[in-house]
C-alpha cells in the first residue's frame, strides 16, 4: 500500500495527516510525502517522522511544480500494489485502510472510495458526503462523488494511473478515465476520512469550478453538446444539494 501526500507550505496540519496514517490498524503501507518547494517548516516536520519510521519516505521537488506533477511523482516512486491519496491538511479514521482494502477484496474492486466528512480549520465536522455502493461512468459524469482523500486503486488491475495536467479537477478527470475503462467503481458508505475545507482551497471559487466542469465534458470527455447539457444540469442540481 502506497499513500501519496503532496506537501506545500503545510506545516499547520501535516502532523495531523501523518499521525492519522501512523494510527492505521492496517500497517503494511509506505507514506510518500513529496515537498513541492515549501517555504515553511513542513519539510522538517516530516523529516522527524521519516527518521523514526522507515515507512515514511520524504521526497523533494527541485522547484515548485504544482499538485498534479507532485502527486504523479509520488505515484511513479510508489512500490505498493494499492495506491491511496491523502493531502497534507486531511486526515483518516484509524480503520480506513483496513476497512477499505477488505471491502475491495470482497468486491474484487479495481478502484473504490468511501464516505467522508467535511470539517473546518479546527476539525469540526460540517457535513458528511455519502457514496453509492456502485459508481458507473454515467453516474460520475453527473457529480464527482469520489473524494480524492478516500480513493484507493489496485495497480494489479489498472496499472499505475496518473493525474491529468489540468488547472483544476485533475482527480475527477482521472476517476472518469478509470471508471470509463473498468466499467464501475465501488463505494464504501462509511465515514472514514476528514476533508478540511479552507477559505483559500482551490475548490472554494465555485464559479471557476462550474465553468471548468463544462470544459471537462467537452475537452477531456469529448461529450456531445446534448450530453454535456444533460450532465451539466445534473451537476448543478447535485452541487446545490451538497452545499445546502
Amino acid at each position: 500500500m502506497s499513500i501519496i501526500t503532496p506537501l506545500y507550505n503545510g506545516e499547520e496540519f501535516i502532523k495531523d495527516a501523518v499521525e492519522s496514517v501512523l494510527a492505521q490498524t492496517y500497517e503494511n503501507w509506505e507514506l510518500l510525502v513529496i515537498d513541492d518547494g515549501s517555504a515553511d517548516n513542513g519539510y522538517n516536520i516530516v523529516k522527524e517522522y521519516s527518521d523514526k519510521d522507515k515507512r515514511i519516505k520524504l521526497l523533494k521537488n527541485e522547484k515548485n511544480s504544482g499538485v498534479t506533477k507532485t502527486r504523479n511523482k509520488g505515484i511513479e516512486s510508489s512500490e505498493g500494489r494499492y495506491i491511496a491519496f491523502l493531502d497534507s491538511d486531511d486526515m483518516w479514521q484509524k480503520e480506513k485502510l483496513e476497512r477499505q482494502i477488505n471491502f475491495m477484496k470482497a468486491h474484487d474492486a479495481a478502484i473504490s472510495c468511501t464516505a467522508y466528512a467535511r470539517v473546518d480549520r479546527e476539525g469540526n465536522e460540517k457535513k458528511i458526503i455519502h457514496v453509492k455502493e456502485e459508481i458507473t461512468y454515467n453516474m460520475l459524469l453527473k457529480t464527482n462523488m469520489m473524494g480524492c482523500l478516500t480513493v484507493i486503486y489496485d495497480t494489479e488491475k489498472t496499472g499505475k494511473r496518473y493525474f491529468a495536467e489540468a488547472e483544476k479537477s485533475e482527480d475527477y478527470i482521472l476517476w472518469l478515465s478509470m471508471v470509463r475503462d473498468i466499467k464501475k467503481a465501488y463505494g464504501l458508505d462509511e465515514m472514514l476520512a476528514y476533508y478540511r475545507v479552507l477559505d483559500n482551497s482551490r475548490s472554494s471559487n465555485k464559479l471557476k469550478v462550474v465553468k471548468f466542469q463544462w470544459k471537462i465534458y467537452r475537452k477531456y470527455e469529448k461529450l456531445s453538446l446534448f450530453k454535456t447539457m444533460y450532465c451539466f444540469i445534473f451537476y448543478i442540481l447535485e452541487g446545490t444539494r451538497k452545499n445546502l
